[in-house]
């Protein structure tokens, strides 16, 4: 599956949305079906607190943030795609590896092993598999960054993959938030067009899906970056299906039936672009969140009770 699908994924169990080489490359995506798919890739925990400041509500908040992703992943792993996805991750993991430890001084070769570190993090059912996989693609990130400190990929991958070990940790997960919201923002500076502007749309989902009064959550803040995805790269389908998304959680039906009707418009034309073996766990994942977001949207909405 691709990266974004991935974004998403962490999103929902921390960070996750989510794809990951330059949008003049063909990138691998793996990033799976956890999102609910990477959205769902960047439900982030909260910033640190002492733990006599942190809120029941907070804890709660984060456990069923976790809880639910741990529900998706068990759905996408029961399927033959989630296995094939986590296969070729897998292999692509492995490829990296040996690549990478035969060039440690290899820019591309550390941001490409970084890529496939979050790839296989994101789509390996425990924990367990998950924290030393992400914490190679860590190291590896960190290490390149020392001699390569402006390579914006490096950012984009270290984000991403803290974003996987955030999500095998509980408050410990909690310091990992900023450092992922400061490789997103250097990425950006860097190069914003990398993986079809993913380091605007990753930041955007993780101010979208992080709680506001105990993190860094901030409706005002997703809604610029995912808008800013969307304008660098508007033929790339996830970035105007996450701003369908998330009008749609916010209550804008009007918004995101509008976002809908363009990104139906220019679905088969995406088909055409990112076609290829390497395509087919994102189209995937991006076709069972079109059919989503068009079941939501058919629905009556649903009447809130007044908030006093």
């Amino acid at each position: 599956m691709n990266l974004n699908v991935a974004a998403s994924r962490q999103s929902a169990a921390i960070f996750k949305t989510e794809s990951v080489r330059r949008s003049t490359e063909t990138p691998l995506r793996f990033r799976g079906p956890k999102r609910e798919f990477w959205v769902r890739r960047i439900r982030t925990p909260f910033r640190d607190q002492p733990c006599g400041v942190r809120t029941t509500g907070s804890m709660l908040l984060l456990v069923t943030l976790v809880a639910s992703w741990f529900v998706l992943a068990d759905e996408v792993f029961a399927s033959s795609e989630g296995s094939d996805a986590l296969a070729t991750s897998e292999k692509a993991f492995q490829q990296a590896k040996t690549n990478h430890d035969a060039h440690p001084g290899d820019i591309r070769a550390a941001w490409e092993f970084g890529r496939t570190t979050f790839d296989l993090a994101d789509m390996v059912p425990g924990n367990s598999q998950r924290a030393p996989i992400a914490e190679q693609g860590i190291a590896a990130c960190k290490q390149a960054l020392e001699h390569a400190p402006d390579s914006a990929p490096l950012h984009y991958y270290l984000g991403l993959n803290l974003g996987e070990l955030a999500r095998t940790k509980t408050f410990g997960a909690l310091r990992l938030v900023d450092q992922m919201e400061r490789e997103f923002t250097r990425s950006i500076e860097l190069d914003s067009m990398f993986d079809y502007a993913g380091a605007e749309r990753s930041l955007g989902l993780l101010y979208r899906d992080a709680p506001a009064l105990a993190s860094i959550g901030s409706r005002s803040k997703a809604r610029i970056h995912l808008q800013r995805a969307l304008d660098l790269a508007p033929r790339y389908p996830e970035n105007r299906l996450n701003l369908v998304e998330s009008e749609l959680k916010w209550s804008d039906r009007k918004t995101a039936r509008k976002e809908l009707k363009a990104l139906m418009d220019s679905w088969d034309a995406a088909h055409a672009e990112f076609a290829g073996p390497a395509w087919i766990a994102s189209w995937a994942d991006w076709t069972a969140r079109l059919e989503k977001v068009k079941k939501a949207l058919d629905e009556p909405a649903r009447l809130e009770s007044p908030r006093h």
